[in-house]
């Protein structure tokens, strides 16, 4: 008697949120920016990735940087309810955020001066069953990684202010 075949194994969230973090990383650096962390953690809480952006006119006494972003990835399969984690984005996560950002600056005072912004990447992730229409995949905002289907919905540059 032959057995059904087995569906990918269930990627737990913590998991699919680093595909998420891993696959937004990769596409900011394909957009021209440099990741000048990830996973950042103090005790207010964790920067997904800190980012930036080079000067494009730098000079040996200013910073390379013309803008550091702070951003904060929410990765959600289907089926969510929180509008693909925009809606995990409350006043107090701000606020949170915000606390974090500040120890981070003031553990790179070299990074103080730079303007500063905070971005929030939502990504879907689908588990793959079945056949994949590659024809979707174009590598930049939608990705096959780990058995799942990576698609950035949606980048919100200057999110929310300091």
């Amino acid at each position: 008697m032959s057995r059904p075949p087995r569906s990918p194994p269930k990627i737990a969230t913590s998991t699919l949120g680093s595909l998420g973090e891993d696959f937004v990383a990769r596409w900011a650096e394909a957009q021209g920016w440099v990741i000048l962390e990830r996973q950042w953690r103090c005790r207010w809480g964790e920067l997904d990735v800190v980012m930036a952006q080079r000067s494009p006119t730098p000079s040996t006494h200013a910073a390379p940087w013309a803008l550091i972003a702070f951003v904060e990835i929410k990765t959600r399969s289907s089926g969510n309810w929180d509008e693909n984690g925009a809606l995990a984005i409350t006043p107090q996560k701000q606020a949170k955020l915000w606390k974090t950002a500040e120890l981070f600056l003031s553990e790179h005072p070299a990074l103080a001066a730079v303007p500063c912004q905070f971005d929030v990447a939502l990504v879907l992730g689908q588990r793959l069953r079945g056949e994949i229409d590659l024809a979707q995949v174009d590598g930049k905002t939608v990705a096959i990684v780990s058995g799942y289907k990576l698609t950035l919905h949606n980048y919100i540059s200057a999110a929310f202010g300091l």
